[in-house]
């Protein structure tokens, strides 16, 4: 699609970036009254935050499933199962 409308001489990193977190912020409106939000809405809205996410990893040349893995890898160090398990504490305070 972006490709099709010659969309991407607009997708440079900072206005990716932006899209990111317009478009979170829209998802997170779902929420503002209700935490009952409307499925479709919801579901529409996150394909949007994963959508410029995707472009972003793409732009930068980025691949996803290693930053992802990469950033599970240091979580796994920071909150230690045996220390962090059912609590919400920050890792500093573990």
């Amino acid at each position: 699609m972006r490709d099709e409308r010659d969309w991407a001489q607009f997708h440079t990193p900072e206005n990716l970036a932006k899209s990111v977190a317009i478009e979170a912020g829209e998802l997170l409106e779902c929420f503002q009254w209700d935490d009952q939000a409307n499925g479709s809405r919801v579901a529409s809205e996150l394909a949007d935050v994963v959508t410029y996410c995707i472009l972003l990893a793409d732009r930068i040349g980025v691949n996803l499933d290693d930053i992802v893995m990469d950033k599970l890898a240091v979580t796994r160090e920071k909150y230690p199962v045996d220390r962090a398990k059912g609590r919400s504490t920050k890792y500093d305070e573990l």
